[in-house]
């Protein structure tokens, strides 16, 4: 419900439309729609992608491309934004209203300092010039609780983690004391403790300054911690508007049902009468083994003519077993090695003295296997990447993307074609796209060709790194579908990669979390999501979004301070072992021991926790 008490809301639209002219002739991103927020409120906007979301709010902003034109009206307070001039929408934007856009790093002026484009900001829209320019921009940082204020202000955007970039996003949106914060898609490519973070950072700004803010996303979860009422929107249309609650406990529209129904649950041990995981038999053989699997890459540290080279250690002692038939779910934040130790399992990365350990597949050892050994070996072998895009070649068709592993291995195959048509249809492609390039399919289509391309060889293990996050909820969730009907038809084992928790309890008989290239829990799913034992384990469960208002706005949350500490620094490992750590930094840094403390379920060593 809304707070305000204001006649007038901070913004609204009334019939508005946005159109672009093409070479495929006049595409209707948003068609008539009509919206109003009101000060001190958090107004959701959520659907898919090509929804129109962005554009709506693109266009309050004038940042439409030249090809769009806009019709009706949007109104900042009584101000009309459609045909004003642009040094009277410069003088609102940025002082009255601003954006948070979905990649910080590509807002960021990447050669500029982050103090320099604060104090560019408000050179702009304040009066405040020198030493009071930079003490309201030092101010703004420690609001958003970025470690280190003071020294990030002399820092380039490249020189930050995700997090950080976008905590200083937030922070320039908030320096004039704007009115109204639009936020598109604020927190999708952040890890879920950064994430929680963010999200209670806006909404301590919206109840401590009364601004307005509009949360564009696809994510419900997120909605339901952060919003008081919800728009859905579908093919440039509202579908559904309503109070949050109500909005959720009884959708009125099949496509908000369908929203919801499609998203991975934390509070929810089924998969809501969807395909369900085969159990692995107790005697099934173990495909995978793997052994004290360290990556560790050299790094020059330091400035001066000589800098020192330190390792930084990606995946440091790894060892894990995947039984035929079974998925192994990975977990962990943004750098701790997830897709560094799956091409070390693969051996795709080159061999340097940084790699060791051993993998053997089916019993063979595959890191002593010479070139020509491994290629053959590798049939058995395969991965799904996270962009389909970027690992599908866009000169060739999805036909020849598909077959090109039975050309490789299997030679003596010389008409592919109806192969590749069965395994289309078993990935839940039209046979009849076999002729297109990728850049005419959508996402969930491309990444159905990476996945067909996979399991054409009817492989022994499929990794799967990251391969839902990019997707709509809807589409991942039909993902999520075809890899379990696959793993059940092929009898397949998966190593599911992912830092989102909800989905790989979906998919995953047991689950490993890394922290900075170490295992720090390991047991299967029904453990690690009803006995979490370690904090770091706790923390991401309870930081990830339930998509629940009543549930997600009353749950107790286990937070970690600050950002993650650096893979260079060894003492790094003792973070939630401080107990072990010694005043002397010369000394050799206590490993924390892996321990079974349950029969297969096993916890890295810990301080308690008060």
């Amino acid at each position: 419900m809304s707070n305000s008490q204001s006649s007038t809301p901070v913004l609204s639209a009334d019939n508005l439309w946005v159109r672009f002219e093409t070479h495929d002739g006049l595409i209707e991103a948003v068609k008539g729609i009509s919206f109003a927020v009101d000060k001190g409120e958090c107004l959701g906007i959520v659907g898919e992608s090509g929804s129109g979301k962005s554009q709506t709010f693109l266009a309050a902003m004038g940042l439409l491309a030249k090809n769009g034109h806009i019709e009706g009206s949007i109104k900042f307070h009584d101000t009309e934004l459609v045909g004003i001039k642009p040094k009277t929408l410069n003088a609102i934007r940025g002082e009255k209203m601003s954006m948070i856009f979905q990649d910080p790093l590509t807002s960021l002026t990447p050669h500029m300092t982050v103090g320099k484009q604060m104090r560019e900001m408000l050179r702009l829209h304040t009066d405040l010039r020198g030493e009071a320019a930079d003490k309201h921009a030092l101010d703004w940082l420690n609001r958003t609780r970025i470690p280190e204020a003071k020294r990030r202000l002399n820092q380039f955007p490249h020189e930050l983690s995700g997090g950080m970039r976008q905590r200083v996003m937030i922070a320039m949106s908030m320096l004039c004391g704007p009115e109204l914060l639009i936020a598109d898609e604020p927190t999708t490519a952040l890890d879920v403790t950064v994430q929680a973070q963010i999200l209670d950072l806006m909404d301590e700004l919206k109840r401590d300054t009364g601004t307005s803010i509009i949360l564009i996303t696809h994510d419900m979860g997120v909605v339901a911690r952060m919003c008081d009422r919800v728009q859905v929107m579908r093919h440039g249309e509202y579908v559904e508007a309503g109070d949050v609650e109500p909005l959720f406990a009884k959708p009125k529209t099949q496509y908000t049902r369908d929203l919801l129904d499609s998203i991975p649950r934390l509070d929810r041990a089924d998969r809501g009468g969807r395909v369900t995981l085969d159990p692995v038999p107790d005697d099934a053989p173990v495909l995978v083994d793997a052994e004290n699997i360290k990556v560790h890459f050299p790094v020059k540290a330091g400035g001066g003519l000589f800098p020192k080279t330190m390792p930084l250690r990606a995946v440091d002692g790894v060892s894990f077993q995947i039984r035929q038939g079974e998925t192994l779910g990975v977990v962990g934040e943004s750098g701790c090695g997830k897709s560094t130790l799956s091409r070390a399992v693969l051996r795709l990365l080159p061999s340097a003295e940084g790699v060791s350990g051993a993998v053997s597949v089916i019993g063979r050892n595959i890191t002593a296997l010479d070139k020509n050994s491994l290629r053959k070996a590798r049939q058995d072998l395969q991965i799904v990447f996270q962009d389909p895009l970027a690992s599908l070649d866009p000169r060739m068709t999805v036909g020849s993307s598909i077959a090109e592993p039975l050309r490789v291995f299997k030679p003596e195959i010389k008409d592919t074609e109806p192969l590749v048509r069965e395994m289309m249809k078993k990935s839940g492609l039209d046979p009849n796209l076999i002729n297109r390039y990728p850049h005419e399919l959508s996402g969930g289509q491309n990444q159905r060709v990476g996945i067909a391309r996979a399991m054409i060889l009817q492989p022994k293990l499929v990794i799967c790194d990251e391969a839902v996050s990019a997707l709509d909820v809807t589409v991942q969730a039909q993902i999520l579908d075809l890899l379990i009907e696959l793993q059940k038809e092929f009898g397949l084992s998966l190593m599911f990669i992912s830092h989102d928790l909800a989905v790989v309890r979906e998919i995953s008989h047991r689950i490993m979390v890394l922290y900075l290239g170490r295992i720090v829990e390991l047991a299967d799913r029904k453990t690690i999501y009803e006995d979490a034992r370690h904090p770091y384990t706790r923390a991401l469960l309870s930081a990830a979004p339930i998509p629940d208002p009543t549930v997600e706005r009353t749950r107790e949350r286990l937070k970690l301070e600050g950002d993650p500490p650096s893979p260079l620094n060894p003492r790094a490992a003792l973070r939630f072992l401080p107990s072990k750590l010694s005043d002397d930094e010369t000394a050799p840094v206590y490993v924390p021991k892996l321990e079974e403390v349950e029969p297969g379920h096993f916890v890295a060593e810990h301080d308690p926790v008060l």
